[in-house]
């Protein structure tokens, strides 16, 4: 089995190892060594905007819980490290653990909070940004009425639909001239109606 396939998804169950990611550096950190490779703490402080004593630590802690490891050669902080797996995964109801289902809401918190703030990140650049970005961005929200068994379905869907694409992420041989980095966010929940009986949706459209 070729190594990035069998370093695809990790399943994250300790809650130790939930709260350990549930860090905005560590995040950040996570994010730079599975979308640019191995890297330093120096390498990484420089993308990351934080100091070179903080990455080396904040990535000596995520490797106690397996979400880092070293990618061999270099010394001290030169040594490179490498994300473990390409994707995280974690069930938020499957413990019957209060302490883990307190670490799993906390990291779907803080990842809530990660992507308004790379939502927020865009809306601001959009108006530099080419008019092909422009209008090839998504944003928009739809409300639909599904069984739990549907949207079970549609996600596997949308899960099939980025697929072609994955292997872009830890080939660049693989990727096309004009391509660059896109966020797709998967978010599908039941929609909770407000104390006004609004189901809160401000302007629902295809997304």
């Amino acid at each position: 089995m070729a190594d990035r396939d069998r370093r695809r998804s990790a399943q994250l169950t300790d809650p130790r190892a939930l709260r350990a990611y549930a860090h905005p550096t560590r995040m950040a950190l996570i994010a730079l060594l599975r979308q640019e490779g191995p890297q330093t703490a120096t390498r990484a402080a420089g993308a990351t905007g934080e100091s070179v004593a903080s990455c080396s630590f904040h990535l000596r802690q995520m490797a106690k819980y397996g979400l880092v490891e070293q990618a061999g050669g270099g010394h001290g902080r030169e040594k490179p490290w490498r994300a473990t797996a390409m994707f995280t995964d974690w069930d938020p109801a499957s413990s019957d653990d209060p302490v883990a289902a307190a670490a799993a809401q906390a990291l779907q918190l803080a990842l809530a909070e990660q992507y308004f703030e790379l939502t927020a990140r865009w809306v601001q650049a959009q108006p530099d940004e080419a008019a092909e970005w422009r209008e090839a961005a998504q944003f928009g929200d739809t409300l639909l009425h599904l069984t739990a068994a549907e949207l079970c379905e549609l996600g596997d869907k949308m899960q099939r639909l980025v697929q072609p694409y994955l292997d872009r992420l830890d080939d660049p041989a693989k990727r096309p001239s004009g391509s660059r980095p896109v966020t797709v966010l998967h978010l599908a929940f039941p929609t909770l109606v407000s104390a006004h009986g609004s189901a809160g949706n401000p302007d629902p459209k295809p997304s």
